[in-house]
């Protein structure tokens, strides 16, 4: 299923969903009519691990004690649903510069006029291509920004700093996207990187954090502040984190490679800036030689 035909899947369910709540308010309404009175009381229990995703400002996905994890959300506060498909003339993206004093590669802005037509991010990398099927519908800036910094190169010879796996933070992703960083495991800013400006965030809720789902990082606490970095998640753990990243595409074809590098492991930097394991590299290198969506 690609990440358009989810999203759609996605946005058919939340409809119904309003339909049967709909139902249930009015059958509510009638049984108090007749003097039925009947309470309902749902408990949510358990909690999930806190965790952030390296942005442009240095923070990165970590486990938070449970002391400090957020509650499992009931019915009534839940994931934000689901976006609709924009409306093609009334697209307009805005970007501004970021002043977070990150490093950057500054390659200027991208166009306010997205291309709502492109299909496919294809990031050819040391060890073949990994395809992704682009959400453009519901993510037209983000698409918008990615295929922008594709056209400049901003993406060539660049190394994906980050690998999480559930031993080193209950998460498993690849994080790249960082012009700067070296993924050695030795330079203690990698995962600052940006690419000079910043956009706000788009589909939250729109396609779950599951197994090759690509999403743009950010600080979780930096709302809105969207770069170049970029995540693809590489199991079902990734998905307990809170939907504050912009997902934007599916990983079609080249998921083995991604799962070849997991299995690799990870160098630890005691240099990390974060202190929170943001820049532990994959012990097998990965090297993005080009990136073009089409």
């Amino acid at each position: 299923m690609s990440a358009e035909d989810r999203q759609s899947q996605l946005a058919r369910e939340h409809k119904e969903r309003q339909a049967k709540r709909a139902e249930q308010t009015t059958a509510s309404k009638r049984n108090v009519v007749i003097g039925a009175v009947a309470a309902v009381v749902v408990v949510a229990g358990g909690l999930f691990a806190g965790v952030t995703l390296l942005g442009n400002d240095g923070d990165d996905v970590q486990a938070k004690p449970a002391a400090t994890s957020s509650p499992v959300p009931s019915e009534t506060a839940a994931t934000p649903e689901p976006s609709l498909p924009v409306a093609p003339a009334n697209t307009k993206c805005s970007y501004r510069k970021d002043t977070s004093g990150s490093p950057m590669k500054d390659v200027g802005m991208p166009p306010a006029k997205p291309n709502l037509k492109l299909k496919t991010m294809t990031i050819t990398t040391n060890h073949g291509d990994v395809v992704i099927d682009l959400a453009t519908q519901y993510a037209p800036c983000t698409v918008n920004s990615f295929a922008f910094l594709a056209r400049k190169n901003f993406f060539d010879n660049t190394k994906c700093h980050r690998l999480a796996t559930p031993e080193n933070s209950g998460l498993s992703m690849l994080q790249c996207g960082d012009p700067q960083a070296k993924a050695d495991g030795k330079n203690r800013t990698d995962g600052q990187g940006s690419s000079g400006y910043v956009y706000d965030s788009e589909n939250l809720g729109g396609l779950p954090y599951t197994k090759g789902t690509v999403a743009v990082a950010q600080a979780v606490d930096a709302v809105n502040q969207n770069g170049s970095q970029f995540w693809i998640s590489l199991g079902d753990e990734t998905d307990q984190v809170e939907k504050a990243y912009t997902p934007f595409g599916v990983v079609a074809q080249g998921m083995e490679i991604l799962d070849k590098i997991a299995k690799g492991g990870w160098i630890s930097n005691p240099e990390d800036i974060t202190g929170d394991g943001g820049s532990n590299a994959p012990k097998i290198p990965v090297i993005i030689k080009n990136v073009r969506l089409s």
